[in-house]
């Protein structure tokens, strides 16, 4: 499938549907959780109600071959707000790393243990981030070994959400250290495991409506079959490692690279939710004789971001088609679109508050929570710093991968190489018509010119 722009009814749908849900059911208690930095179950009750909580709508998002049904979702979401929207969507970042390892079986088991029902609301956490790894996934120190019929688990993990209160762990464990990211594997941790322990829920700069915790795990047992994918296919693929071509990267890599452009939307709506509000702020306050907007002080920064916005959203979406596709990023597109779309982010809800000066500054005002929730996203997920190296390490190991256009050629009518737009025919061609024109009668030059002639505009028609 073409990378195309135009949405489809069932994207306008999913849009008008999401964004009504965050404006009616969100936006009006953002301010109130964030405040308490309690978790909104309510929210994620009607969450599920509606169908946004359940593994069923995440794997339509997923399949969609577009690709844009996911992001679109994600950024009217977290335009309602970020840390609700974290609250409803965390299990579906678990479910993720789950689909990349788990067998068929596994998955039907486990994935409806992540949402649960609207009566019945359960979690799941992904355990990644560990205190002394950060983002370095390659580099993490938990470790998993076999014990007769039990795997056991030690290790230390920080930052992860629902973590401790989830009904499904899935946990990142070191099982053969010496293949580096290659010797993990993931395992299902179900909550109330002995062993398990939340040392504590992390006060939060932002996002303060999600649960944020750090976790242990001492001698803590699963049962074999908790060991997603199994034994035997775990086996090959450390030994697949060991041999010369070095096998395939982990299942939470695998997940990461899936999520970014994911990432990439949740920040995008933070974004647009703050220039948003710049600007009907901008265009109702007066200042030195008129509305400030009308001031180029004020009006060509928020030009430059609207400029950047755009540019954000349109690299979201390329990896997100991409992703569906299942086209490779060669070019680390995926986190071109992560590191974008954060850093602009950070840019807009920084210019909204300037913009709304001193009221900006305190909580009357919606732009200093949205300041706050748009930091995250130059840290998780892999910080900005983190998808500059995967960004810089492709300048040398793809630099003779083409870009995405040549990589992509598209089936054509046979003709077009000598007669299409753009062949040295076609230009000759139309160069002899235009000599004649004045020669030929209009009747006859007219047929003429409209096939050599551009495209005509689509006339505009009114929305419904």
């Amino acid at each position: 499938m073409s990378f195309d722009l135009r949405l489809t009814p069932a994207h306008h749908d999913l849009v008008e549907r999401t964004h009504r849900f965050a404006v009616e059911v969100m936006r009006p208690v953002a301010e109130d959780y964030d405040k308490r930095e309690e978790f909104p179950w309510p929210v994620l009750e009607e969450a599920a109600r509606q169908g946004f909580y359940n593994p069923l709508f995440y794997r339509d998002l997923i399949g969609d071959p577009t690709g844009l049904s996911l992001p679109l979702f994600m950024e009217e979401l977290f335009w309602g707000c970020a840390g609700i929207g974290l609250a409803i969507v965390m299990p579906a970042l678990a479910l993720s790393a789950m689909a990349q390892a788990a067998t068929p079986e596994q998955l039907l088991r486990w994935a409806p243990q992540c949402f649960g029902s609207p009566d019945k609301l359960k979690l799941a956490a992904l355990a990644v981030s560990e205190p002394e790894g950060g983002s370095d996934v390659r580099n993490l120190r938990t470790r998993a070994r076999k014990d007769g019929d039990e795997w056991v688990i030690e290790g230390h993990k920080i930052w992860i959400g629902n973590g401790g209160i989830a009904d499904v762990h899935v946990v990142n464990a070191t099982v053969d250290p010496d293949l580096g990211h290659k010797g993990q594997a993931l395992f299902v941790v179900p909550g109330g495991t002995p062993g398990l322990t939340m040392v504590r829920k992390l006060e939060k700069l932002g996002c303060r409506a999600s649960h944020t915790a750090e976790i242990t795990f001492e001698n803590c047992r699963v049962p074999a079959d908790h060991l997603l994918g199994g034994e035997k296919k775990l086996q090959r693929r450390f030994e697949a490692a060991r041999s010369a071509d070095g096998g395939s990267s982990s299942a939470t890599l695998g997940a990461f690279e899936q999520t970014r452009p994911m990432v990439a939307a949740q920040a995008l709506g933070i974004a647009r939710a703050a220039f948003e509000f710049a600007c009907d702020w901008a265009s109702e306050r007066e200042a030195f004789g008129g509305p400030i907007l009308d001031k180029q002080g004020i009006s060509f920064p928020l030009a430059e971001l609207a400029a950047e916005l755009d540019a954000a959203r349109l690299l979201t979406w390329r990896a997100a088609w991409m992703s569906a596709q299942k086209i490779p990023f060669h070019h680390a597109e995926g986190s071109m679109s992560k590191m974008k779309a954060s850093e602009v982010a950070v840019a807009m809800t920084e210019r909204a508050i300037q913009v709304c000066g001193g009221w900006g500054y305190v909580r009357d005002l919606p732009v200093e929570k949205w300041y706050r929730d748009a930091k995250l996203y130059t840290i998780f997920e892999g910080t900005s710093e983190i998808q500059r190296v995967v960004i810089g390490r492709t300048l040398g190991d793809a630099a003779d991968e083409p870009p995405l256009h040549h990589q992509l050629p598209a089936r054509r009518f046979a003709p077009s190489r000598s007669v299409g737009r753009g062949t040295p025919f076609r230009a000759r061609a139309g160069m002899a018509g235009l000599q004649l024109a004045r020669r030929v009668p209009r009747s006859i030059i007219r047929p003429t010119m409209t096939v050599l002639s551009p495209p005509s505009k689509p006339s505009k028609k009114k929305r419904s």
